[in-house]
């Protein structure tokens, strides 16, 4: 997929792995639309970061995932990539996890990402391009106690990718899944549920990536257009 000139909206562009890639973009030529909830912050980054566009979006409100595609469509005519990266973390023991929670995880982590992709697909369908990554996690890879919950939801958004990889290929829209492992990022402190699992920095030796590490992999699997990339 080439960058220079694309549209590319980018979803929890306001921090972390979603903010260090819309930068990148930015500075390899793209278009980028910046999809989160805070209007302020999202002002500040249209301001700060070349040829962005900032709509406010809240991926839990199927009627947000609707505007900003819409509004980006309207904007510039077409939409080329799709990054879905919001999403949360949930830490908590099977024998504690809160349903109800675990329904709200779901439904930013695996539906919001559905919502997004049958939004967008009618307009890379009528372009017979586009690219849709999806943000998955290390942990839909491995079995971490505390974890469950969370690592469902990602197995879940690997099943939809690749699946709907398969299904899309012939329309010219190209669906890849990316990996990262554990990020220098809030994702510890702005999960739910207990955090005496995992901190922000790791378990002893391991190796923490910065969100500008995560999104130079996602930039180059956008490239290399490969269906899956991981850290």
């Amino acid at each position: 997929m080439k960058i220079q000139d694309s549209i590319a909206i980018v979803t929890g562009a306001s921090m972390g792995i979603g903010l260090a890639t819309a930068k990148l973009l930015s500075e390899k030529g793209a278009k980028v639309v910046l999809a989160a909830r805070s209007a302020d912050k999202l002002k500040e980054l249209e301001n700060e970061i070349p040829n962005s566009f900032a709509v406010v979006t809240d991926m839990h409100k199927p009627e947000d995932i609707t505007h900003l595609i819409k509004t980006t469509k309207e904007k510039f005519g077409r939409i080329d990539i799709l990054i879905n990266n919001a999403g949360q973390g949930m830490m908590s023991p099977i024998d504690q996890i809160d349903i109800d929670v675990y329904k709200d995880i779901m439904d930013l982590n695996v539906f919001s990402v559905l919502r997004a992709m049958q939004a967008v697909i009618p307009v890379m369908r009528e372009q017979k391009e586009g690219f849709i990554l999806n943000v998955s996690s290390m942990v839909s890879k491995n079995f971490y106690p505390g974890l469950a919950a969370y690592a469902s939801t990602k197995y879940a958004l690997n099943a939809i990718s690749l699946t709907a990889r398969e299904e899309l290929k012939g329309d010219g829209i190209i669906v890849g899944v990316f990996h990262p492992k554990m990020t220098a990022t809030d994702f510890g402190q702005n999960s739910r549920g207990t955090t005496k699992y995992v901190s922000s920095a790791g378990r002893p030796g391991m190796v923490v990536d910065t969100p500008e590490q995560v999104a130079s992999a996602i930039v180059e699997q956008l490239g290399s257009e490969e269906p899956e990339a991981m850290m």
